[in-house]
């Protein structure tokens, strides 16, 4: 049985906390305690994302909340999300100043760089992310190769698991109760440190 005490899930750039995968992944981790936060912008309203200090503080404290809600540390809580949301939990474990102390993390179609610019990489924080991290892909991401994923994320010290969703795009459509599955089954065999 898996010592973690919660998830903490943050949604892709355009949509919310409703989404259906993030839904089933609270679903099928049930009776897991899950918290689905939206960022600032999408509470306001607003289109565009907010700038990366602020959608990592409120990573930060929807987390640290979370954890105290529980009565347990935040090294005890698994976070991540889709899209953007996931790699924001990335840097925010990753931060230099203030890094979140967490069990693990679960990135959902992480996007490397922007679609048809690889040169635009998003990685720069990817040697700082220690904690166990599951990756789920689909393999024809326009936001990232399985093997630009794999290049890219070779630095990272922390143990990585891949998990490829067969032709998925960057929205893995109809892959929900696919990929909350992979999940579940990432947290109850990952041995998380305690």
């Amino acid at each position: 049985m898996t010592k973690i005490a919660g998830v903490v899930l943050f949604p892709g750039s355009g949509s919310s906390s409703g989404h259906s995968s993030l839904i089933a992944i609270e679903t099928e981790l049930a009776p897991l305690p899950v918290a689905r936060c939206d960022f600032p912008y999408r509470l306001a309203g607003k289109p565009f994302p907010d700038k990366p200090p602020v959608l990592l503080d409120c990573i930060r404290t929807h987390v640290r909340e979370f954890a105290e809600s529980l009565g347990v540390e935040t090294s005890a809580i698994v976070i991540g999300g889709r899209s953007m949301g996931g790699r924001m939990c990335s840097m925010a474990v990753a931060d230099t100043e203030d890094p979140l102390d967490v069990a693990g993390l679960i990135l959902i179609s992480y996007p490397l760089h922007p679609p048809k610019k690889p040169e635009n990489m998003r990685i720069e924080h990817l040697p700082r992310v220690k904690v166990p991290t599951l990756c789920v892909s689909g393999t024809k991401d326009t936001f990232g190769t399985p093997a630009e994923l794999e290049t890219a994320f070779a630095v990272v010290p922390g143990e990585i698991t891949w998990q490829w969703v067969e032709n998925g795009r960057h929205e893995l459509a109809r892959a929900d109760a696919d990929v909350a599955q992979r999940i579940a089954s990432w947290i109850s065999t990952t041995n998380f440190a305690s």
